[in-house]
């Protein structure tokens, strides 16, 4: 072959460039839309130059290259997988993308995990209607709400960014959904771990457990694969009056097992039992009589609970709140968290109770007043309040004293003379006497002036005669007054000697008659008096003055001469 037929044989014909085109652009179309890789050969700001063999490089965003919640790691001279979405752009360069990369990469993997049911690691990186976005390495998963946790989680917080296990529910390649469970491992991993704390788990063993839910009346506590409850009353030794003051969700305890049913599962667990009962010896450390500070922990309707000391309340009754105010709610005497001094009055450590005063730790407002005011004493206070049996004055120390309607007037009766008193007059009284166990002062008005019965009977005696006016008539005989005002009562049946002349109605008011004293009553200020004991004493005198029954001489000619006397004397005013 000579040298022309060489060159002309070496020389491509029209054929050869028209198969060499085909050549060339079919291997574009096999690149586009698939995978390949690439050598990064510079970091330009926020792009990754990457050559992959094309005629032209391509560019990928930084941000492609990282982790969700990391910073991107790249380097020139590092091999990475792209996705060729176009062979070539306007700029002349290969559009590649390095996030298609990896989720072709990761459907891949997905696909072959989802048929083998396999688990799958994921990153919850933000939430979605519904639920919650997943990265899976590349693939984005829908994960829902009901399939994040066993239990509801109100706030996914510290599960985003952060490597979980996942098992795949459902997913569609053609039409990019994948829908995964965080519950289903879980529930899974719980099931083995049942398992093996049923079989060792028994009452007064401690286990390490984390808190998952809050309520009014305890914690549930996840002790890995079963839940038991921390009742709100086996927290602490000391007062809770939420769980929540001391606990929180996602929280690490160690607690005791108290009991277990394990027909139905359920357990009850402690906190408290791990540590020393403050109830121990607490009868030698709080004897009755001494006094200590404690702080206000829980008002109620019927007193208020103090702490002496953590895991130690005593409770102060409100009767034994204050001396002197005894209607008053416990949250107008004290106030929580407040300190005060209260005296131990009773301890009882089976009960666990211990009954606290707080009064006792002041002074006795009715033995100051007591000490400074004995009886007789004048006092002068406002009328606080007027009842149907006196009035109650207000005195110091903010304590009553009380007149009895009895009190009030020596000569009206008790509903006439209160007639004559109104709330918040100002009044004087005397101290008749201080009752400090019953907590009673009781006051006299009348008291303030001499009595006048006293005066009046001052000069008489049991036996004397007096002259005495009729007051009034009444069935069982007449009211009287003597000349001096002193009131007395003549009985039906001292009327008269004789029994046909024992009636009251024989009498009329303003009558005068003479009467013995048969009985002076200074309580009730009254005298008993007798006209049969007059008639009785006069017949007496007669026989003897004018004789003896032996003398011969009849009882008529005795009487009749006395009584004749006897009218004689008496005055001529006096008739009537």
């Amino acid at each position: 072959m000579t040298v022309a037929e060489a060159a002309r044989a070496q020389t491509p014909t029209a054929e050869d460039f028209a198969a060499m085109l085909d050549e060339s652009f079919g291997k574009q179309d096999r690149i586009e839309g698939s995978v390949v890789t690439g050598t990064v050969i510079s970091v330009e700001n926020d792009e990754v130059v990457v050559d992959v063999g094309l005629k032209a490089e391509g560019r990928v965003p930084l941000k492609e290259f990282a982790a969700p919640g990391q910073q991107p790691e790249v380097r020139v001279g590092d091999t990475v997988e792209v996705y060729v979405e176009r062979f070539e752009n306007r700029n002349g360069e290969a559009l590649l993308s390095r996030d298609k990369a990896r989720r072709e990469e990761s459907w891949n993997k997905l696909e072959r995990a989802f048929n083998e049911t396999a688990k799958v690691k994921g990153h919850i990186f933000g939430r979605v209607k519904g639920g919650f976005a997943v990265d899976l390495g590349g693939a984005i998963a829908f994960l829902p709400g009901s399939q994040v946790d066993i239990r509801p989680v109100r706030d996914v917080t510290p599960l985003l960014n952060k490597e979980e296990p996942f098992q795949i529910l459902k997913m569609d390649r053609r039409r990019g959904n994948i829908v995964v469970s965080r519950r289903a491992v879980l529930e899974e991993s719980r099931a083995e771990q049942r398992s093996e704390l049923l079989a060792t788990l028994s009452e007064g063993q401690v286990l390490s457990g984390v808190v998952k839910n809050i309520t009014d009346y305890g914690a549930f506590v996840d002790l890995g694969g079963l839940d038991g409850l921390l009742h709100v009353t086996d927290i602490s030794w000391r007062r809770v009056n939420h769980p929540s003051e001391v606990l929180g969700v996602g929280q690490t305890v160690n607690v005791q097992v108290i009991r277990f049913n394990r027909e139905t599962q359920r357990i009850s667990l402690g906190m408290k039992q791990l540590e020393a009962d403050p109830w121990e010896g607490v009868a030698a450390k709080y004897p009755v009589g001494t006094r200590f500070v404690g702080r206000v922990t829980n008002i109620t309707d019927y007193g208020a609970f103090v702490e002496l000391e953590p895991g130690v309340e005593g409770l102060v009754h409100v009767s034994e709140m204050s001396w002197t105010k005894k209607n008053v709610h416990p949250g107008k005497i004290v106030s929580t968290s407040q300190e005060v001094e209260v005296m131990v009055l009773e301890v009882d450590p089976d009960k666990r109770r211990i009954s606290l005063g707080l009064k006792q730790c002041l002074e006795n407002p009715w033995e100051l007043f007591k000490a400074s005011h004995p009886a007789g004493t004048e006092v002068e206070g406002e009328i606080k309040n007027i009842t149907e049996f006196g009035l109650f004055i207000g005195l110091e120390h903010e304590i009553d004293g009380m007149v009895h309607l009895s009190d009030l007037d020596w000569q009206l009766s008790g509903d006439q003379a209160v007639q004559s008193y109104n709330k918040g007059d100002v009044v004087k009284a005397v101290v008749l006497d201080v009752d400090t166990d019953k907590e009673r002062i009781s006051l006299g008005i009348k008291q303030l002036q001499d009595d006048p019965f006293k005066e009046s009977v001052s000069g008489l005696k049991k036996g004397t005669r007096v002259t005495c006016t009729v007051t009034e008539i009444t069935s069982g005989g007449i009211e009287v007054a003597t000349t001096d005002g002193a009131p007395g009562f003549i009985r039906k049946s001292d009327l008269s000697r004789d029994r046909s002349e024992q009636r009251p109605e024989r009498f009329a008011v303003g009558e005068k008659i003479d009467a013995k004293i048969t009985n002076i009553d200074g309580n009730n200020r009254k005298l008993t008096l007798s006209i049969k004991a007059l008639e009785i004493e006069d017949e007496k005198q007669a026989m003897a003055d004018f004789g003896s029954s032996d003398s011969g001489a009849s009882l008529g000619d005795i009487l009749g001469p006395a009584i004749m006397g006897r009218q004689e004397k008496k005055d001529p005013s006096d008739e009537g």
